[in-house]
């Protein structure tokens, strides 16, 4: 059995993200010793490296508890973990384009500015104005995202 400091250690997860991801239901509430220690054996391990491994692959919360649900039910299609997958692969297909855009807008207003004085600057120009820059990179679900 491993307390939360050493599950941490082995999985690279931080104690309050074990902490929160218990709170949430993404991992089962732990064990607790006479100390009213947390502890976790094997199965909590490979479940949070499942979680952390999902997190750095960008899935959200909400894909991974499904995911984690799916996991649980082996003897069925992984049709829906592929559908899963594949949305978060578009998502990342799109986080790419609007990288690109942004890069090739930052590169074209760097170009353009290429020193002078502030009142001539073309990045403090586009930066207040979005429509001249030469592609739309916004986020498409926000305006402005944080």
């Amino acid at each position: 059995m491993l307390t939360i400091g050493k599950l941490g250690e082995g999985t690279g997860v931080k104690v309050p993200t074990i902490r929160y991801y218990e709170q949430i239901g993404l991992l089962p509430e732990a064990e607790r010793s006479a100390g009213n220690q947390r502890l976790y054996g094997r199965k909590a391990m490979e479940r949070l490296a499942f979680i952390r491994h999902a997190r750095d692959l960008g899935f959200t919360l909400e894909a991974i508890r499904d995911l984690l649900s799916l996991s649980d039910r082996p003897d069925q299609s992984c049709a829906a973990a592929d559908a899963i997958a594949q949305a978060q692969l578009m998502e990342v297909e799109s986080r790419i384009a609007r990288l690109t855009a942004l890069k090739a807008e930052l590169e074209r207003m760097v170009v353009q500015c290429a020193g002078g004085r502030i009142a001539d600057c073309r990045v403090i120009e586009v930066l207040g104005n979005h429509s001249l820059c030469a592609t739309d990179h916004r986020h498409p679900k926000s305006e402005v995202s944080p």
